[in-house]
């Protein structure tokens, strides 16, 4: 695939020296490995290889979602891939679901889901924080899926004039407090989730699910190790990011 100008292009060196930028004619990237013209990087494939002005080289990559995500603009903690996939795994995420999400921070779940359920699903989220909500919206811009997403600046404890959403995701520091008006937003079997960084409001949050006739209540951790793998010296890495967040599931019964 060509790139254009307007695309974005992951300039990959080593996996903690990359940038993720958007390509314009006349703009260059200064960097501790000389400057980047990307000018030059128009018309030329995915994929490809350029030198920095220090004779660095710099791979051309096309970014995946993973990207867009780890390089988002960012106010508040984001949901990290390894919790991402196993919330699409538990819930059932697909192409065509209708999504409820309460709590949209800087959209780095939001632009995950989107890219799940596009293009016959669609993400309804909510968040009380204009600034919140004003990062989220350029982070789906430049990941291209706003038009699968519907923001609203508002609080969800007023009520919700959503119907049978086929899953429900909660990343609020109170998430139990919105669990009434949830269940009514969620089809019958719908799947719920919530973003829980403390055990406290896991607690909190599995007793009102069991209150509220949910089933199926889990809760998890995910946790993701790193290898080093090179000859002769494979190994864990000495850096990696342990704990972000405990999840919580539920299934919707009828009361």
């Amino acid at each position: 695939m060509i790139i254009r100008e307007g695309s974005y292009v992951l300039l990959f060196h080593t996996p903690r020296k990359k940038w993720l930028v958007k390509v314009a004619v006349a703009k260059k990237m200064h960097t501790h490995l000389g400057v980047i013209d990307l000018s030059n990087v128009i018309g030329m494939e995915y994929g490809s290889v350029i030198q920095s002005t220090e004779g660095k080289t710099i791979y051309l990559i096309q970014p995946t979602n993973y990207d867009f995500i780890m390089k988002s603009e960012r106010k508040t903690q984001i949901i990290y891939p390894k919790d991402l996939g196993f919330i699409v795994a538990r819930t059932g995420l697909e192409n065509g679901s209708k999504v409820l999400e309460i709590g949209t921070g800087s959209g780095a779940l939001t632009t995950f889901m989107a890219s799940i359920v596009k293009p016959n699903g669609h993400i309804y989220t909510f968040d009380i924080n204009p600034d919140f909500m004003a990062v989220a919206k350029r982070n789906l811009q430049k990941a291209g899926v706003i038009e699968f997403v519907t923001p609203s600046q508002y609080d969800p404890h007023l009520g919700i004039g959503i119907k049978n959403a086929d899953v429900a995701i909660v990343d609020l520091g109170d998430p139990w407090t919105v669990i009434p008006q949830v269940y009514e937003s969620l089809k019958n079997s719908g799947s719920f989730v919530a973003i829980c960084p403390t055990f406290n409001q896991l607690e909190k949050t599995a007793i009102e699910l069991r209150k509220d006739s949910f089933v199926d209540v889990e809760s998890v951790e995910i946790i993701i190790r790193t290898l080093e793998a090179r000859e002769g010296m494979t190994r864990p890495s000495s850096r990696m990011i342990a704990h972000t967040t405990y999840l919580i599931f539920g299934r919707k019964v009828s009361n």
